[in-house]
């Protein structure tokens, strides 16, 4: 029997689900469903910034334990990464399949079932990275899924970079938002990540998504039920405006927010060629981060200690940094 939890499972039976799944898909034939706004006719391949054509690409799937704790938890989040990308980052970790486009193509079907798949692995929930640009068609393999039995919560894992109209789309299906919010600074955006409206963008997003869900809300086993998660990461001479960022997120959002400031910036992809930040985060920058978050009073939330470990519930791990 379905409850309100997720939340998905409401819009499913209400048939909310299904009209917004068949709207965001109509909008396919021009696109417009991120702030890119191609035009491009998707459905018969035409391929637009993004470089993606009718049907999503999947690099890897997972139970991960990697994200934030409340989200990997004890069994992992059922983690989905996507290929290609609406971001054009010249220092992107991930850029094999987020720039370069590895991957293989999933029907509707297909995406469905890997999503059963890890939900019988006991994942924890759905963690869709990097989703903006399939959003269409992940929400009809929801639908699809729902009517087979799936019922964990959907994380809605993006770089920020949305249409605050396409957002609206998802209250009342998504119970998670972990998003980025990257720059303060439309030059520093246009040159690094190709995006020079993605301030203005990202903080109205963001404004949307905290609308919908509040604060975290955890259950008795410290698991995230609902809620935003802010994701910051600290780049190299300040280029991430991280002052800018906690203040708008501590004046227009909430200082309950619960933010995972991010240290794990390394030089990938093309970054050598931006002097900038062609080198790894100096300790003490990310010193200066973390006085920022006290300055505007956001206690909530994690501190990245080094690449790939985090600081949580009073356990401390040794930096690695690039002075030290």
């Amino acid at each position: 029997m379905m409850t309100d939890y997720p939340v998905y499972l409401k819009a499913a039976k209400s048939g909310k689900l299904r009209k917004v799944a068949s709207a965001l898909f109509d909008l396919l034939q021009s696109c417009m469903i991120c702030p890119r706004l191609c035009s491009v006719n998707r459905l018969e391949n035409k391929i637009g910034f993004c470089k993606t054509k009718a049907l999503a690409k999947v690099y890897s799937f997972m139970a991960h334990h990697g994200e934030e704790p409340p989200i990997s938890g004890k069994n992992g989040s059922g983690t989905i990464f996507f290929s290609h990308c609406n971001m054009g980052c010249v220092y992107c970790q991930n850029y094999e399949f987020s720039q370069l486009g590895k991957g293989i193509e999933y029907t509707i079907d297909q995406l469905a079932k890997l999503m059963l798949d890890l939900q019988s692995l006991g994942c924890h929930n759905i963690n869709l990275v990097t989703p903006t640009h399939i959003l269409p068609q992940i929400l009809l393999s929801l639908e699809l899924a729902v009517v087979q039995g799936l019922r964990i919560p959907l994380v809605y894992n993006t770089s920020g970079y949305e249409l605050a109209s396409t957002i609206e789309l998802l209250d009342g299906i998504v119970d998670i938002y972990l998003a980025d919010m990257r720059y303060a600074d439309s030059a520093i955006s246009q040159r690094l990540s190709k995006a020079i409206d993605y301030p203005q963008c990202n903080r109205v997003a963001i404004k949307e998504m905290y609308r919908q869900v509040k604060e975290a809300e955890f259950d008795q086993a410290g698991l995230m039920k609902r809620g935003l998660i802010i994701r910051h990461l600290v780049l190299p001479n300040q280029c991430s405006g991280t002052d800018k960022i906690m203040q708008f997120i501590a004046q227009e959002i909430s200082e309950d927010t619960y933010v995972s400031l991010m240290s794990q910036y390394l030089p990938y992809y093309q970054a050598s060629d931006y002097l900038e930040i062609s080198r790894r985060l100096k300790a003490r920058e990310y010193e200066e981060a973390k006085n920022i978050l006290k300055k505007y009073n956001l206690s909530n939330g994690w501190i990245q200690e080094s690449y790939g470990a985090e600081r949580f519930a009073g356990v401390n791990i040794k930096p690695t940094f690039d002075d030290q």
